[in-house]
C-alpha cells in the first residue's frame, strides 16, 4: 500500500499569506506617510481622499496583524508577557504612530493619562488594541479624539473617545452579547472588537479578568471605547 500524500496545512498557508499581505500594506502605509507633504498643497477634496486612503491602509494592516496574532495565540506561538509599563508612554507611542493620519484627517488629539501610573500588561497587544480603536475614532469623529487612562476599583482602564455621532444602538448591544454580527453592507466583520476582547481576557489577576465595553458619552460626547485590565 502506497503511503498517503501529506495534506497541506491550510492554517499555516493562510497565516503565511496574511503575513505577506501585512508587509505589503505596511510598506504602502509607510510610503503614504513619507510623502505627507504632497497633500498640503492640494484641494480639500483630494486631501479628503488621501486621508481616507491612509485610513483604509491602516485599518486593513491592523486587521491582518490581528488575524496573525490570533493565529499565533491559538497555536501557543505568541509570547504573552505582561510586564510593568507606563500607560502614558504607551499612549504617546500610539499617538506618534497615528501622527500622519491625524494631520491628514485634520483631527486634534488629546491625551489625559497620569504620568506616574504603572500597570502590568502585554504592551504590544494593548498597543495594537488602542491603535485599532484610535484609527476607527479618527475616521468617525467630527474633529477631536482623546486617549485617556486611569484606575477604578483596582483595575486599569484605557479609553479612546471621539466627538462624533457615537456608536449605533445595535453595535452597543452586540458589544455585550457575543457572537457579533457581520454587516455585509459596510464590510464589518467585528474582527477588531473580537481581537480587543480576546486580548482583554488574556489579562487576569486571580479571579479578575480583563474586559471590553463600548459606550456613548464621555468627555467628548461621542463614542467611547474602553478596555479594562485587572
Amino acid at each position: 500500500m502506497e503511503p498517503s500524500s501529506p495534506q497541506p496545512d491550510l492554517a499555516m498557508i493562510l497565516a503565511s499569506s496574511v503575513h505577506d499581505m501585512k508587509n505589503s500594506l505596511g510598506l504602502m502605509g509607510r510610503l503614504l506617510a513619507k510623502h505627507e507633504a504632497v497633500w498640503e498643497g492640494i484641494s480639500d477634496e483630494a486631501q479628503s481622499e488621501y486621508s481616507h486612503l491612509l485610513y483604509e491602509v491602516n485599518r486593513m494592516n491592523a486587521n491582518l496583524i490581528s488575524l496573525l496574532t490570533l493565529y499565533k495565540l491559538g497555536k501557543a506561538l505568541y509570547p504573552f508577557d505582561p510586564q510593568p509599563w507606563q500607560p502614558a508612554e504607551l499612549c504617546e507611542e500610539v499617538a506618534m504612530q497615528h501622527r500622519v493620519l491625524l494631520s491628514a484627517s485634520k483631527v486634534a488629539l488629546q491625551i489625559d493619562v497620569p504620568e506616574d501610573l504603572v500597570w502590568h500588561y502585554d504592551t504590544d497587544l494593548i498597543a495594537g488594541v488602542l491603535g485599532q480603536a484610535l484609527t476607527n475614532a479618527i475616521n468617525y469623529t467630527t474633529d477631536t479624539v482623546r486617549l485617556a487612562a486611569g484606575v477604578t476599583d483596582d483595575e486599569l482602564w484605557l479609553a479612546v473617545e471621539d466627538n462624533g455621532r457615537g456608536y449605533p444602538p445595535q453595535m452597543l448591544l452586540d458589544s455585550r452579547h457575543a457572537p457579533r454580527r457581520v454587516d455585509f453592507s459596510s464590510g464589518s466583520t467585528g474582527l477588531g472588537l473580537y481581537f480587543a476582547e480576546h486580548v482583554a481576557q488574556l489579562h487576569r489577576n486571580r479571579e479578575r479578568v480583563g474586559s471590553l465595553r463600548l459606550e456613548n458619552g464621555g468627555t467628548l460626547g461621542g463614542g467611547r471605547f474602553v478596555i479594562t485590565l485587572p
